[in-house]
C-alpha cells in the first residue's frame, strides 16, 4: 500500500488478504466494535471469526483505492472480489483508532 494509514489499519488490510486470523485478531483493542452487514462484533475475537468467516470461504481479496482523515475516522475505500455475487464490489472502511489499534470500524457500500 502506498497510502500513509496508520499501522494497525495497514496490518488489518495485510491480515486480511493474507487470511491471517491471529494478526488480523492483533490490530483490534480488547473493547473494539465492528458494525458490518447490518450486524455488530464486539472483541478481537469475535471480529476475528465474522471476517474469517466473511472472507475465506468465498477467496476474498481487497484492493485499497483510497484514504482519507475525515471526522476523526480514516475513511479507507477498496474494492472486494472474490467468489461471491455482486464481485467486484466497492466498500468504505470507517475506522476510529486507540492507543494505536482499532477501536471501531464500520463497514458500509461505499458512498452510502
Amino acid at each position: 500500500m502506498n497510502l500513509q494509514l496508520p499501522e494497525a489499519i495497514e496490518t488489518f488490510f495485510q491480515a486480511s488478504n493474507s487470511y491471517d486470523s491471529n494478526l488480523l485478531a492483533k490490530c483490534f483493542a480488547e473493547d473494539a466494535i465492528l458494525y458490518d452487514e447490518g450486524l455488530v462484533y464486539h472483541g478481537p475475537t469475535a471480529i476475528k471469526a465474522h471476517i474469517v468467516e466473511a472472507n475465506n470461504d468465498l477467496l476474498v481479496k481487497t484492493d485499497v483505492t483510497n484514504a482519507v482523515d475525515k471526522n476523526k475516522e480514516t475513511v479507507v475505500t477498496a474494492t472486494l472480489s472474490g467468489n461471491f455475487n455482486g464481485s467486484p464490489v466497492a466498500l468504505d472502511y470507517y475506522f476510529t483508532m486507540k492507543d494505536q489499534k482499532i477501536a471501531t470500524l464500520r463497514i458500509v457500500l461505499a458512498g452510502e
